[in-house]
C-alpha cells in the first residue's frame, strides 16, 4: 500500500516569496499565543516552512503581528 504524498501549499499554487506585509495569510500560520506553528502542523516543505518563519519575525519587528497574546 502506498502512502499519500503531502503537497506543499505554497509549492503547489507556485508561490515563491512570501511577504511579510500579507499578515492575512502570515496570521493563519501562527497559533492564539503567537507562536509559530510547525511544518508537521502546517503540512509545508523545508524551504518554504524556513520563509515563513522569515517573514513572521520581520512583521513581528515591523509591529504587523504580536508577539505574543495573552
Amino acid at each position: 500500500m502506498r502512502r499519500r504524498q503531502r503537497r506543499c501549499r505554497f509549492c503547489k499554487n507556485k508561490i515563491t516569496d512570501i511577504d511579510y506585509k500579507d499578515t492575512s495569510l502570515l496570521k493563519g500560520f501562527i497559533n492564539e499565543r503567537g507562536k509559530i506553528l510547525g511544518a508537521k502542523i502546517t503540512r509545508l516543505c523545508a524551504y518554504h516552512q524556513r520563509r515563513l518563519a522569515q517573514a513572521i519575525k520581520r512583521a513581528r519587528e515591523m509591529a504587523l503581528l504580536p508577539y505574543e497574546t495573552r
